[in-house]
């Protein structure tokens, strides 16, 4: 990282989303306001699935997992990109670029795993329901996202790999948010192909890898139920239609902006925001208000907090007097 510090490039200059000083109040109000949403509201999951014991099974042990890294991947660019908005000059440290770009691909390598993770866990109770808590049991959830931060590290080790050691010697404009891959890639003093065709296999390999996967289960799932009843084909494919409607929004931006880098597109920064922030606040969405027994658990402990908090008003007197 020092060799490539000392190489003439000391901080890059990030564009944003847009010039136009009304657009940027606009923007700073709207993403503050979502990224709050997506802070307390997969927070909000964290504790009900922690707190509520009815809840303690894989699938929100999972799903609160989803939650932690949707808050992390959430929060790896957009802070400073909100802080950008009220920013005359956009710039990002060598460091701190290459920090976002260790984040974004540990983030995102482990979110698609723990989604491959998730579907695995729908299969294995819609398919073999009577074998369910034997084969998904603490431990097997437990490696399940072990693997998913392995994986993750993995990943974005090798992506740095391949860029952290390039040499930067003058252009240090970033037509981005954040310090997306392969927009840095293409400032480097070099002929960067062989490293993009090194990035398309990495990217490529984890991402299609993982959504043909997705896409597999949720086929044999649907195969299934198929064979079971017509309420029951109904049921999964109106929980299955909205697992992939998140699949496909987190999937499709890091599919076309990362397997094919090679020429990079004004779109490419409105993509990127589906799988920094709307995915984040729609998996919330998706996979807790559709679902009865979450919302029943999130009920409770917003009333007893609504309890307590009258409790705790009543003077100490009449308080005493109750019991």
């Amino acid at each position: 990282m020092d060799k490539a510090n000392l190489s003439g490039v000391s901080e890059f200059v990030l564009l944003g989303l847009s010039t136009s000083q009304e657009l940027q109040l606009f923007f700073f109000a709207f993403f503050s306001v979502l990224y709050v949403v997506i802070v307390l509201g997969n927070l909000l999951i964290i504790l009900t699935v922690t707190s509520d014991a009815s809840l303690h099974s894989p699938m929100y042990f999972l799903l609160g997992n989803l939650s932690f890294v949707d808050i992390c991947q959430a929060s790896f660019a957009t802070p400073k990109m909100i802080a950008d908005f009220l920013s005359e000059y956009k710039t990002i440290s060598f460091r701190g670029c290459i920090a976002q770009i260790f984040f974004i691909h540990l983030f995102t390598g482990g979110e698609m795993v723990l989604l491959v993770s998730m579907a695995y866990d729908r299969y294995v109770a819609i398919c073999k329901p009577l074998h369910y808590l034997v084969i998904m049991s603490q431990r097997t959830c437990t490696v399940l996202v072990v693997i998913s931060w392995t994986v993750g590290l993995v990943h974005t080790l090798s992506q740095l790999s391949f860029t952290v050691n390039l040499p930067f010697c003058g252009p240090n404009v970033v037509d981005s948010f954040f310090c997306d891959l392969p927009r840095v890639t293409k400032l480097a003093c070099l002929d960067s192909y062989i490293i993009e065709i090194l990035i398309v296999v990495n990217s490529g390999i984890l991402s299609l890898s993982t959504f043909s996967v997705l896409v597999s289960s949720y086929v044999i799932i649907l195969v299934t139920v198929w064979f079971k009843s017509s309420a029951a084909m109904a049921k999964a494919f109106s929980t299955l239609a909205a697992h992939i409607t998140v699949v496909i929004l987190f999937f499709g931006p890091c599919i076309f902006i990362y397997v094919w880098p090679f020429t990079t597109y004004p779109v490419d920064k409105v993509l990127a925001i589906f799988y920094t922030i709307f995915t984040p606040i729609l998996n919330p969405i998706i996979y807790t208000l559709r679902n009865r027994d979450m919302k029943a658990a999130m009920r409770k402990i917003v009333a007893h907090y609504l309890r307590s908090k009258k409790v705790s008003e009543i003077p100490l007197v009449a308080r005493n007097s109750l019991y």
